[in-house]
């Protein structure tokens, strides 16, 4: 099975993990007009909503929560603005509706939810988020925490990375494909990129360290990876930059990784 699923140069779907390619993650990425309505339905799932560009009303009703609305949200129009999104969290049994007032990039992250634990719906903003520095040298980038496991959900984690120009991501690489906490957890992940410009690439490999998985892709604009396990670093070419959003997901909701033994000797330089 291929992990590299391909976007659609036209449509209101710009791409979309497939059903049952995972088990605790889902994710599409819409483009919405002015005007363009996309109504969202969270079932059994949690969802965050993330506005990758553009304005928007997000109006709805949760479960013994009530209506909500939450109107002309959004401040960037493009993922490479040097600024958070906005997000919504939405639990389990939410009827929701996203209406575009610009043209309008948004994407739907999704995890298995609980009923039990009584989380209504939000609005995250961006000033709540944190932002970080990882990395050094050409192995820099710059991290945004859409909603991390220090944030209330049940099951999903969401962030957003800019890599620079000739920078490496998710590097050296690291895995959480192994429920051994302290030591590692199991998340399944997914990585939606753009490009900037738009006309470029990046590399992306996922592999396991007895290479039952072992893909290299290259990845173009609005594309998405699927990681079911293994390791997944990302290597930008000169002159474009790039950017992911990765939504993660598994039986317990820490983020515990891994590094390649082979290549950990790579922090300490």
């Amino acid at each position: 099975m291929s992990l590299l699923v391909k976007s659609n140069a036209r449509g209101r779907t710009q791409v979309e993990l497939g059903e049952g390619q995972l088990e605790y993650v889902g994710f599409a990425a819409y483009r919405l007009s002015l005007g363009e309505t996309l109504p969202v339905s969270a079932g059994d799932q949690e969802l965050c909503l993330v506005l990758l560009s553009g304005r928007v009303n997000i109006k709805g009703e949760a479960p013994e929560q009530g209506a909500f609305a939450w109107d002309n949200i959004g401040d960037r129009q493009s993922v490479f603005e040097d600024k958070s999104p906005f997000a919504a969290y939405l639990p389990p049994g939410t009827q929701a509706q996203v209406v575009a007032l610009s043209d309008v990039q948004i994407a739907v992250c999704a995890a298995p939810g609980s009923a039990t634990t009584q989380l209504g719906p939000r609005l995250i903003k961006p000033e709540t988020m944190k932002r970080s520095v990882r990395g050094k040298g050409a192995n820099t980038r710059y991290v945004c925490d859409i909603l991390p496991d220090s944030e209330p959900a049940h099951s999903l984690l969401v962030v957003e990375v800019r890599t620079p120009s000739g920078h490496s991501s998710s590097y050296p690489p690291h895995k959480h494909d192994t429920d051994d906490l302290p030591h590692q957890s199991f998340l399944e992940e997914t990585y939606y990129h753009q490009i900037n410009p738009p006309q470029g690439f990046v590399f992306q490999r996922v592999y396991t360290d007895d290479r039952s998985i072992d893909q290299a892709m290259a990845v173009e604009n609005n594309d998405l990876v699927v990681v079911p396990k293994g390791y997944h670093p990302v290597s930008v070419p000169y002159g474009y930059e790039s950017y992911y959003l990765n939504v993660m997901a598994g039986p317990k909701r820490v983020w515990q990784f891994h590094n390649d033994p082979q290549h950990s000797w790579l922090l300490d330089l």
